[in-house]
């Protein structure tokens, strides 16, 4: 048995195009990112999510992930677990804290639970997000989580670099169209 994750064709058609440019900033990293968000929803080939993984001093991507949890029924199939399964595939390793360079993970929005985990489990040193209030929840009704209070504060306890609100309003741009578009919202907030 095994299961398996794959990116919609237009995503890896696009990877293949993204990947010959370099991004210096956050900000150049989170436009193709959010970029991916919106194009998922769009082809309707997932939620509103993506994450990407770039090498932090050089601005080399790695690979972008989308959320792929109705298409391909599977819970899990997040963008981060995406995202970060697909960098340790391409990268040959399991730990992405033990490549010669210091990866960054860059997301559209703060992780929710289980991909919170996935964060620490997966070794990068640095994360870049779109933002962490709750407006994903209250616009979309997607539910994140129990996110522990010191969330920040545990992530750098554990060696990694946070960065917050990163093309902020584009990112909620995103989630809004999502639910004009009238898609699925899956695991609805249930608390």
């Amino acid at each position: 048995m095994e299961f398996t994750v794959s990116l919609p064709q237009w995503a890896v058609d696009d990877l293949a195009s993204l990947k010959e440019a370099t991004y210096p900033t956050a900000e150049d990293r989170m436009r193709p990112v959010n970029a991916f968000a919106r194009k998922n929803f769009e082809h309707n080939t997932g939620g509103p999510f993506s994450a990407g993984v770039f090498e932090k001093d050089t601005g080399k991507l790695i690979v972008i992930g989308v959320n792929r949890v109705v298409p391909s029924n599977c819970s899990s199939a997040h963008a981060e677990v995406t995202a970060l399964s697909l960098a340790q595939n391409l990268l040959g390793t399991w730990n992405l804290g033990a490549w010669p360079e210091t990866l960054q993970l860059v997301v559209n929005w703060r992780p929710c639970a289980m991909c919170y985990g996935a964060v620490l489990w997966s070794g990068v040193k640095s994360l870049v997000i779109g933002g962490s209030g709750g407006e994903v929840e209250e616009i979309t009704g997607f539910d994140e989580g129990p996110i522990h209070p010191e969330w920040q504060k545990e992530l750098e306890k554990r060696g990694v670099e946070l960065t917050d609100g990163v093309l902020n309003e584009e990112c909620v741009q995103v989630f809004r169209d999502f639910m004009a578009a009238g898609r699925e919202v899956y695991n609805p907030n249930r608390g």
